[in-house]
This record gives C-alpha cells, sequence and structure tokens, in this order.
C-alpha cells in the first residue's frame, strides 16, 4: 500500500511521466511512512501505477506509455519510468531528481560493500550513525520538481510546502537504515559516536548549479578550504533566494534523465575522539613538555607528551592525538607532588572499549619510564575538559626553588618574606616567552612564602601563587619586567637555580585508588 493521498495524483503522474524513480514519486506525494519506500523496486513500480490508473489494473511493464491526454505531458516522446522494453524494466532509466540513488545504491551488494569497509577498518563500536552527502546539484533539480508539483496542488487550491516533501537523505536511511543494521548486527541510530558514512557524486549534472552563480552572486564566495563555490549550503540558500521566474528561465522543467548513476566516490568510517585524562609528575630537568623543535632541528630526544601518548595511541589505534594540560613547566623544571592534570584527545580511535584494569595495565606500561610518572589515568568525557582548562588561571599552585643571592644573607634577611601574605606584582610578558606571547602586563598574587636559609649565598623559597605567575621572573626580575620581584626586595642580585612544582590545585581529574 503506497498511502498516497489522492489529492497528490496529478503531481505523481506530473513526476511519472517525466523520468522521475518511484521512490521520489513517493517523496513528493509526501508519505512520511518508510514502509512503502522499502517495497521491491518493480512491486513499487507496479503499486504506483495501479494507483495511478482507473481501472486498477497493472500495466504491462514492457509497453510504452505516454500521458499524451494530459496537459501536464511535457513531450511526447518522454517515456516514464521502467515501462519501456523489457530490459528497461531490468535496468531503469535513471531518475532525474535523485540521480540513481533510491534505485541503484540500495542493493544488497551495496550493502555488502558497507559490511566489508567496516569490517576491514577494524572498529569497536556498539552502534552507529549513518550521515550521508550529496551533490549539490540535486537540490537544484529538487527545487525544479517542488515548483511544478507546487502548480498542480495550485489547481485544487492547495498548497505544496517545500518542508513538507521528504528529504532525499530521510527516503534513503529509511530503506538502507535496517540492510546495514542487519548486516553489522548493530542499530543505527540518531547520535552515535562511530559513524558509516557515503559520498555521492555525479560529475555530469554538475553544471546543473553554474547559472546560481549568475544570478545571486553573493552567495558563492571562493574560499581557501572548498575546491568549489557550489557546496550544498550555498546552493541552498541561493534557492532560497531566487525568484522562481529567474529560476524557471535558467532551468527549465524538467531536468534531464543523466546517462549515468550518481557514484559513491568515499565510503568513510570515523570514530568519534576519545578523551583520556590523569596526572603526570616529571623527574628530569633535561625533559620538555611538548616536543621541543627550533627550526627544523629537534633539541631534546623526548618529551612528557611523547612519553605518555606512545602507548596511548598503540593501544587506542588512533589517528592523531591533541594533548593538553593545566598549565606547564619549563623544561628543566620537575613537576612532583599529585602531579599535574593532563588530557589526551584521541583522534578517530580504533579501539575504545576498556575495562578499569586495561586503564591500569596502560598506566603500567607509561611508568616504566624513569623520567615521567602518570596517575588517575581514566576516559572522560568532552565535556569535562572544561574542569582542567578553569583551573590554569583561577586556581593556585606551589613551588619550591632554590634562590641564589649575590650579597651573603643571613636568616635574618628572610624573615620579612616570611611575613607577606597575598603580595601583589605586575609582571610583562618575559623575554623568554615574547616570542610566542603577546607583550601585557599580567597582575599576579604571591599567596603566601616560606624560606629555608642553606648558606650565606643560598636559600630555598617555598611560595604558594596565583596561578599562571611566572615564578623565575618573580626571582631575577626579568630586567625590571616584574615589579617587586625577589631581588628588588632583599636589595641584590638573585635567581633561581632549581625550581619544582610542588602541587596544582586543580581538583581534576578525580582520584582513583591505586
Amino acid at each position: 500500500m503506497l498511502l498516497i493521498e489522492e489529492k497528490y495524483k496529478s503531481v505523481a503522474e506530473l513526476l511519472l511521466s517525466s523520468g522521475t524513480c518511484p521512490r521520489c514519486v513517493l517523496r513528493f506525494c509526501c508519505v512520511g511512512s518508510p514502509a512503502p519506500y522499502r517495497l521491491p523496486y518493480k512491486d513499487l513500480e507496479d503499486e504506483l501505477w495501479k494507483f495511478l490508473t482507473n481501472d486498477g489494473d497493472i500495466l504491462p511493464p514492457n509497453k510504452k506509455v505516454r500521458f499524451e491526454d494530459t496537459e501536464l505531458c511535457r513531450s511526447e516522446t518522454q517515456i516514464p519510468m521502467a515501462v519501456a522494453d523489457s530490459d528497461v524494466a531490468d535496468a531503469p532509466q535513471i531518475c532525474n531528481l535523485c540521480l540513481g540513488i533510491l534505485q541503484h545504491h540500495c542493493s544488497t551488494e551495496f550493502v555488502k560493500k558497507i559490511f566489508h569497509k567496516v569490517q576491514s577498518a577494524g572498529y569497536e563500536f556498539q552502534d552507529f550513525v549513518f550521515p550521508v552527502s550529496l551533490p549539490p546539484q540535486l537540490s537544484v533539480r529538487e527545487h525544479s520538481a517542488w515548483l511544478q508539483a507546487q502548480q498542480e496542488m495550485r489547481k485544487q487550491d492547495r498548497l505544496l510546502e517545500k518542508a513538507d516533501i521528504i528529504q532525499l537523505k530521510e527516503a534513503y536511511k529509511w530503506i538502507i537504515h535496517p540492510m546495514i543494521s542487519e548486516e553489522l548486527g548493530v542499530q543505527a541510530v540518531s547520535k552515535s559516536l562511530f559513524e558509516v558514512g557515503v559520498v555521492f557524486c555525479h560529475q555530469d549534472t554538475d553544471e546543473d548549479c553554474h547559472f546560481l552563480a549568475t544570478v545571486c552572486k553573493d552567495c558563492f564566495k571562493p574560499t581557501k578550504n572548498k575546491q568549489s563555490v557550489f557546496t550544498r549550503m550555498a546552493v541552498v540558500k541561493a534557492l532560497d533566494k531566487i525568484k522562481d521566474n529567474d529560476f524557471v528561465t535558467h532551468f527549465p522543467w524538467p531536468p534531464s534523465s543523466p546517462k549515468t548513476t550518481c557514484q559513491v566516490v568515499d565510503i568513510q568510517c570515523n570514530h568519534a575522539s576519545v578523551f583520556v585524562a590523569g596526572r603526570y609528575n616529571k623527574y628530569s630537568r633535561t625533559l620538555p613538555q611538548t616536543p621541543w623543535v627550533i627550526d627544523g632541528e629537534r633539541k631534546m630526544e623526548s618529551s612528557v607528551e611523547e612519553l605518555i601518548t606512545e602507548q596511548l595511541m598503540m593501544v587506542f589505534k588512533a589517528d592523531s592525538f591533541n594533548f593538553s594540560s593545566s598549565g606547564r613547566e619549563d623544561v628543566d623544571v620537575r613537576t612532583l607532588g599529585r602531579g599535574r592534570p593532563f588530557a589526551i584527545e584521541l583522534v578517530n580511535p580504533h579501539r575504545v572499549q576498556f575495562t578499569e584494569q586495561d586503564m591500569k595495565d596502560l598506566q603500567q606500561k607509561i611508568n616504566n619510564s624513569d623520567k615521567i610518572k602518570v596517575r588517575d589515568l581514566q576516559v572522560v568525557s568532552r565535556e569535562a575538559l572544561a574542569h582542567m582548562k578553569e583551573g590554569e588561571e583561577e586556581k593556585t599552585k606551589c613551588y619550591s626553588a632554590l634562590i641564589w643571592t649575590e650579597k651573603p644573607i643571613g636568616k635574618e634577611d628572610l624573615e620579612f618574606l616570611d611575613d607577606l601574605k597575598e603580595l601583589k606584582i605586575i609582571q610583562k610578558t618575559p623575554l623568554r616567552v615574547l616570542h610566542r606571547r603577546p607583550l601585557a602586563a599580567r597582575s599576579r598574587v604571591i599567596h603566601t612564602m616560606k624560606t629555608e636559609y642553606v648558606d650565606e649565598h643560598h636559600f630555598r623559597l617555598y611560595l604558594k601563587t596565583q596561578a599562571g605567575t611566572y615564578i623565575k621572573e618573580f626571582a631575577h626580575g626579568d630586567f625590571g619586567r616584574t615589579v617587586p620581584n625577589i631581588g628588588s626586595m632583599m636589595q641584590t642580585t638573585a635567581d633561581i637555580l632549581e625550581l619544582d612544582v610542588e602541587s596544582v590545585d586543580v581538583d581534576w581529574p578525580p582520584a582513583l585508588e591505586d
């Protein structure tokens, strides 16, 4: 049963007589149930002709039929869909609206191609979403059909809104979703971390869109990332803007039936990124946080980022990664205590199902290094990363520094530092990072300081500061770019010999049992 309302009969006749396939006829007759679209193609043809003939008989498939007696006919030589010779019934004329997508890409053979593509890619997934990329010229052809169908409905004093027509993507998914689901053994859903998509292309009709660039020039603007200005969004925007008379002048009805069907240029598999978080300790003073490369030359053989991600990339089988952390330490600074929070985005991972024990084993592999250690390694959501970023400026950090002073000092020279609370300082962007950060004067707070006398030229300073404070510059002053500083307050030249991060006070990610 086709579920076509009687009022759409003239629309069905118009489209069928113009080279439109039965499934596209259903779309323009606003049939919103998936069942008729899923009928075998020949059965659907027969049902449609039965609906259109008054006596209820099914037209013989090998009989040439034309709606010559209707005012809808546009050409005496137009042959309707799949009713010419017997070979046409086996290989139907290619639809002038879907360009063969609803005819030739809903087959069992095509679904098996998708299955083999997914199987060979080696992904783990529990369900899937099925995005479809269509050639932009399909929108032009559908707009042409809608204008004609609208005229037919107006003869009955009825309206046919464009939004009421079933979208090609939706009809295609109604047909192919159950077939792919059965083959893969999982359900197609509206939202999933795993997607299997197809990209269609039809070069023979590419020029269908070109007249729009003349009529609606402002809709088509070249961009660096797009190979063609005729994107689907640009075409839809132009179709919303163009006047009906201008459209039919440049794109007369009916659109020609192509000699070739749409081609599938790509079957894409992709899994949404997985995010792994934890905290790391760095014990080396010759290890940068990220790869250190200057003018194409590598300065250090490894980095914190590489030591962590090497194992993650191997186990998750991801294509690439993005590393981020709550602040960063210099290459010669250790990170102690509970460590610094970090997160890694694993792009297009193929393996995603991990138990708690799997993550513990992975953490242990990373910790085989003597330069770093990680803890609390866990999978987190994208939204959870906001907690780490909030801590970069709003939270506090604790440091210990070995300070050298030019003039000799005694214990009594350090006492005033122990008494300073909530010391406000102004720091201009340090000279050492000015090449990668904008020049600015930033206000920072040294919450507390505690000193430990070592000898007449050395003492250890423990600080609790606002996140984002440049500790080295607070010690030596950076040629007066940080005021006040340890050197100016002690009226001597001072510098840091060793610096350690003792704690990064961000309560994230959640602590896990060892």
